[in-house]
């Protein structure tokens, strides 16, 4: 399946050397982070792996959420959560939580209640949360979550062997606009590029709908997710999310601390100390780890032995747990699981009959009493179970990057997201009644809940002729309970205020206003962008005279033949449309269900034009399709009269930007100056994780040095090559720097580790060159001895070639039998010299010259042979001797050859190619 839907791009560069030719393929790998509160899961899409899962440093698929902030290093993963129950306090996790929100939020407060080891502060400039990491350090989640995206993509850039900067990242479909700025501030500080933010069920969707495209001939309705295919030369599959929904404190780690507190109570009871276990910080991070683990067992088994050694004073803690019980805490948890569902269907208009498969995604939903619960609330036989829960929404987010990226080539799979929360804009307009003037408060929806994205919409504003400001805020919430409105956050999310209005409409007083237009864009992410305010205006401007009947026939003839139109276009202003929905993807894929949901949209009681500019259109229109036929009958009976020549005017609209002023109201986005400092800040961390890590690299190799090369001085290969002197310095040497490494070795530099490494590696370099050099010999030398006798054979037999026949001249076959002698010479006196040498002097016969001789004669010999492969035969006159004749085809001589075709050569060339190769 995956050969089927994937094809990647690559640039060859070659760059021809005399007889080679270097080739460099130019590639770029994208990948995909599934942000869960958590778990992180990494995928690659590069040339040559279509879709894989990233192992981390532990060959797990999976890493957890969490980072560790020691003094003078940084944990990831399982070290980090192995370092919170040693000192909980410098482990930070589930930070999704605290993005986008307020220090006032009551979600920090059940943070703070969940994690009492950590000081949460309050930024003094944009309300939001601080972790004060030290006196002098602080962070916000953004900061952390960015660490966390930059170990995610050191993970894909070791497993890819590549730099990668390109990402889609998925976010929980109930993320709001702050939550998502957060997201991709987060990742900005990581130095990533995200391509894309994608709700984390249309990627399980998008996963489910790649790997079962074959299957999808009809529209399939899969978790409120539909799937449509188009008969089209490029078949491509339209996903249009229909309905979501979600519950808040519903889910894993919910589960997790009711487990934990469990746990707490049993060792309280057993009075095994006088003090309260949740005190202990250390403690309960250790009941946690272990809650997360009685999760997982109870899952296939009705009871486990819970035990922690150690927890709380040298206490060891032990007591069994069963299912029932487990299910007995988190019954008020599993009773909530249907309600999202219910709330789902009743958004999507859909029934339970409608559905045809529910599909589990999630790690918690493995749970059994959950699967109960959902097999009797959906009334179906059995649930979907053939997707892997957990890698699901990293591999669909991984294919979104590959389509996203200009370096893959991707079967179309288009998708519909769709916002789960309303979006409008309030405004204050004057108003007159009875006298009266009163300012009347107006909302109109810009985006309904559950409208598709990524969208563009424009508002007009007709009534104004001043600088004004409006709101752009959450629409009717209520579909939220209360416990989730209250976590949820500020409802409103900007004031817009507009300057230059007054000075557009005194520029184009004679012009009539067609109101102020706002563009508004939801882009793929589902983030929401005000991308210009204008004000447009409309003007008559005369048209060109009527051109002759036989101009016009010229211009329509050159038209048709390529010419173009010979009418320059008036007002290179481009129209504005009054009501606009346009997507982003410029694919025409919507079906005319979806562009009449559209136009219902976009319909705003502010948008409508008046009733007098409606008539006027038909009238101009009317104008326009008047009969031709007509005008010949008035001219023939002397209707028509002189004013009727004047010139036609031809309206035109004219477009003014209004300066725009941006005032956010629910989380102010972190200035320039803050990004700087955020990005500064990490990279700092990372150069001194690097340092770090080349410290650990010079001490190991250091170490590593002493121990081998101490060993080796007792091998009878080293101990043969060096005298007792040599062998006792440099066993001295090794102790020296070996002591010193015990002393001083924790509070070296890089820098002095490596050059005692370099000392060392200097004062042993003559014993490992002696060894290196021996160990090179016997192979070195069979292989000039193996030449040297091919090569002579070689000569020999060319040099039996008759005169007639001889393919080689003179000079060539001198050539090579100098440079055989020559060889000779050299193999056999430098052996001899070499033979008389002590094992401890060093050595006239090197390696390196051995293979200079072996190449120089290879090179002599190969050119020959290549001209007798290649050589034309001589040709002869054919004699009239017939008796000769008979006698020369008999021997095989240059008649013979006449025969052959031009390029294959001789027997004689191939025999002696035959005897040199074999």
């Amino acid at each position: 399946m995956l050969h089927d839907s994937f094809h990647y791009n690559s640039t060859v560069l070659s760059q021809p050397c005399h007889c080679l030719c270097h080739v460099f393929i130019v590639s770029v790998a994208v990948m995909s982070v599934d942000l869960g509160s958590e778990w992180i899961k990494v995928a690659i899409v590069k040339p040559g792996v279509p879709m894989e899962i990233v192992l981390n440093k532990e060959s797990r698929r999976k890493t957890p959420t969490a980072v560790c902030l020691k003094e003078n290093e940084r944990l990831f993963g399982d070290s980090a959560l192995g370092m919170s129950v040693k000192n909980p306090k410098t482990v930070y996790r589930h930070l999704q939580s605290l993005l986008g929100k307020k220090h006032s939020n009551l979600n920090v407060a059940l943070y703070q209640k969940r994690f009492p080891e950590h000081q949460l502060l309050e930024d003094p400039v944009r309300g939001t949360v601080l972790f004060e990491s030290s006196e002098a350090k602080w962070f916000t989640p953004e900061e952390l979550l960015g660490m966390v995206l930059n170990y995610s993509r050191g993970l894909a850039q070791d497993f890819a062997e590549q730099q990668i900067k390109d990402a889609v990242i998925t976010v929980p479909a109930f993320f709001n606009q702050a939550e998502r700025r957060a997201v991709l501030h987060a990742a900005e500080m990581a130095g990533l590029k995200v391509l894309q933010l994608i709700n984390d069920n249309t990627a399980v969707a998008l996963n489910y709908g790649v790997f079962r495209r074959k299957d999808l001939d009809s529209t399939v309705k899969v978790t409120f997710i539909t799937f449509q295919t188009k008969n089209d030369k490029n078949v491509f599959v339209n996903q249009h999310l229909l309905a979501t929904d979600h519950s808040i404190r519903l889910g894993g780690f919910e589960m997790d601390l009711r487990l934990r507190d469990h746990l707490a109570n049993l060792f309280n009871e057993q009075k095994k100390s006088k003090k309260d276990v949740r005190e202990n910080h250390r403690a309960m991070a250790k009941l946690l780890k272990e809650a997360q683990r009685l999760k997982t067992v109870l899952s296939a088994n009705m009871e486990f032995m819970a035990q922690v050694e150690g927890l709380m004073d040298d206490i060891d803690f032990k007591s069994k747990v069963t299912r029932a019980e487990f299910e007995e805490l988190c019954s008020d948890l599993f009773e909530r699981v249907p309600r999202p569902l219910h709330d789902a269907l009743e958004t999507a208009d859909l029934k339970l009959d409608d559905i045809e498969l529910v599909i589990l995604v999630g790690g918690s939903t493995r749970v059994p009493k959950v699967q109960e619960v959902l097999l009797k609330a959906t009334g179906k036989e059995e649930l979907g179970k053939n997707i892997n829960a957990d890698e699901a929404a990293a591999m669909g987010a991984v294919y979104q990057a590959a389509v996203l990226s200009k370096a893959f080539k991707v079967k179309p799979f288009l998708i519909r997201d769709a916002a789960l929360f309303p979006i409008q804009v309030e405004f204050t307009r004057e108003v007159e009644e009875e006298g009266i003037k009163t300012l009347k408060q107006n909302k109109r929806i810009l985006f309904q809940r559950m409208a598709p994205y990524p969208q563009r919409k424009v508002i007009t504003f007709n009534r104004y002729q001043s600088d004004f400001a409006f709101n752009i805020n959450y629409g009717d919430m209520s579909f939220l309970t209360p416990n989730e409105l209250s976590v949820f956050g500020s409802v409103n999310l900007s004031t817009v205020e507009l300057s230059g209005v007054g000075s557009s409409f005194q520029k184009h007083a004679e012009a009539e206003s067609k109101g102020i237009k706002a563009h508004f864009n939801m882009d793929e992410s589902g983030v929401l962008l005000l991308d210009r305010v204008e004000s447009v205006f409309e003007t008559t401007v005369d048209e060109k005279e009527e051109e002759s009947t036989l101009t016009r026939l010229g211009n329509t003839i050159s038209t048709l033949f390529g010419g173009g139109s010979s009418d320059p276009t008036v007002n290179s202003t481009e129209p504005v449309q009054d009501d606009e929905e346009t997507p982003l993807d410029s694919r025409k894929d919507k079906d005319e269900g979806q562009k009449e949901e559209a136009a219902k949209d976009t319909q705003s009681d502010f948008e409508k034009s008046s009733e007098d500019e409606k008539l006027q259109d038909k009238e101009e229109e009317s104008n326009d399709k008047k009969d031709p036929t007509e005008e010949k009958d008035a001219e023939k009976h002397g209707k028509a009269e002189p004013e009727k020549k004047a010139k036609l005017q031809k309206k035109s609209k004219i477009s003014e930007e209004i300066t725009v002023e941006l005032i956010i109201n629910d989380i102010l986005n972190p200035t320039p100056d803050d990004l700087a400092s955020s990005k500064k800040k990490l990279q700092d961390l990372t150069n001194r994780d690097l340092a770090k890590q080349e410290r650990e690299k010079s001490l190991n190799n250091l170490e590593a040095f002493i121990f081998e090369t101490q060993d080796k001085l007792y091998q009878e290969d080293y101990s043969q090559v060096v005298s007792d002197q040599e062998k006792e310095q440099i066993a001295a040497k090794l102790t020296e720097v070996s002591e010193w490494m015990d002393e001083e070795g924790y509070a070296a530099t890089t820098k002095q580790l490596k050059e005692k490494l370099s000392q060392l590696k200097g004062l042993c370099k003559d014993m490992f060159f002696r060894v290196e050099e021996r160990r090179k010999w016997p192979d070195r030398l069979a292989a000039l001895e193996s030449l040297l006798n091919t090569s002579t054979f070689f000569f020999r037999s060319a040099k039996q070639i008759p005169e007639d026949d001889q393919i080689f001249t003179e000079v060539e076959l001198n050539m090579l039998e100098k440079v055989i002698n020559e060889t000779t010479i050299w193999k056999n006196k430098t052996v001899a010299a070499q033979e008389k040498l002590s094992l401890q002097e060093p050595p006239i016969l090197l390696s390196k010259d051995i293979e200079v001789k072996l190449a120089l004669l290879d090179r002599e010999v190969n050119y020959l042979l290549n001209k007798a492969k290649f050589a034309k035969p001589k040709a002869k006159a054919k004699g009239k001797n017939s008796t000769t004749e008979k006698s020369s085809k008999a021997n095989g001589t240059a008649e013979d050859w006449e025969t052959e075709p031009t390029g294959k050569g001789s027997d004689l060339n191939t025999e002696l190619s035959h005897v040199f190769w074999c």
